[in-house]
């Protein structure tokens, strides 16, 4: 299941509080996704999200006491996905999309704005955006099915409509909950998202998403220990990469003062050194010391080294 509609699913399991808020939540769910059909003068919407038909179904039943309609629209050749079509009661549409401030008192229908007569307090806002979270919101977050897995995937919640006006005024809506979205068209659609990480978060506590919070929460922490792994591996393999180099070096000069002028040429203290480093051409200068009796410290090592270096690019010259 995407992580987008595993939201949705969470959505779907909280009730709503009370008339105002069922009001705003089908008028935020026909905003983001209705359909109206102007020759048989019914409203529909379609999901993917079959417990969606059970949720509107009951909010119609208890506002006027009877049902939507549904039906199975089948799309598997293409995108494999068998979808619903909720229908409203056609004898009360006009009086439930009236209700839902979707038209005027002239019978205008009203797809672009969104009537701010619906939204009595706080929560039948947020209820207003559950309904439009339901109806368009898409994610391409991934979250990892194991800990080991990595997963690269950024972090957003988008929302696809034909109107920019009305993703407008979702934004306005969002901003009084301190979520600043952006707006951008892609082909015939507009597409509003928000990206940051922690507002997406807050975005989900908004709809009462909760145990996406906390997956999204934990995937942060699991890809920031990912990454931080990664830092340390990639500096422990820099570190070796530039001990192996610095060695190879070493190895090479004492060779080559062997091969001209003998190591018996080197001051004792030089023979020692330029002999422990051939016998351990790998080890660090911290291994070296441990390897052997020589009363050094790394610093005093690295000093002796340098001069055996400094002889063999005098014999270069």
């Amino acid at each position: 299941m995407s992580f987008s509609k595993d939201a949705k699913m969470q959505i779907l399991k909280v009730p709503l509080k009370s008339k105002e808020c069922k009001l705003a939540f089908m008028s935020g769910l026909l905003h983001a996704s209705g359909e109206f059909d102007v020759v048989n003068k019914t409203m529909s919407y379609i999901t993917d999200i079959l417990d969606l038909y059970d949720f509107t179904n009951t909010i119609i039943s208890e506002l006027y006491g009877t049902s939507t309609e549904l039906s199975i629209e089948e799309d598997m050749k293409i995108h494999k996905t068998r979808y619903f079509r909720i229908t409203l009661p056609k004898e009360k549409t006009f009086q439930m999309l009236s209700d839902f401030g979707m038209i005027n008192a002239e019978g205008e229908f009203l797809y672009n704005t969104v009537d701010e007569n619906l939204f009595k307090d706080e929560e039948s806002k947020k209820s207003f955006i559950k309904g439009v979270f339901l109806g368009c919101a898409t994610s391409s977050i991934r979250i990892s099915e194991k800990e080991t897995e990595k997963t690269s995937s950024g972090y957003d919640i988008e929302f696809v409509s034909h109107s920019h006006k009305f993703l407008l005024e979702l934004s306005s809506i969002l901003t009084d909950f301190g979520i600043f979205p952006k707006i951008v068209q892609r082909k015939k659609h507009f597409v509003l998202y928000v990206k940051d990480s922690a507002k997406v978060s807050d975005l989900l506590a908004i709809v009462e998403a909760f145990d996406s919070v906390l997956t999204l929460q934990n995937e942060l922490a699991l890809r920031e220990i990912r990454n931080k792994v990664n830092r340390q591996t990639n500096c422990l393999n820099a570190n070796i990469s530039k001990t192996v180099d610095a060695s190879l070096k070493q190895v090479e000069a004492i060779q080559l003062i062997s091969d001209t002028i003998g190591l018996e040429s080197l001051p004792l203290e030089l023979q020692e050194v330029a002999l422990l480093r051939l016998a351990n051409p790998e080890e660090s200068l911290s291994e070296l010391l441990k390897l052997s009796n020589i009363d050094l410290t790394k610093s005093g090592l690295n000093h002796r080294i340098k001069k055996i270096l400094k002889i063999a690019d005098n014999l270069k010259s």
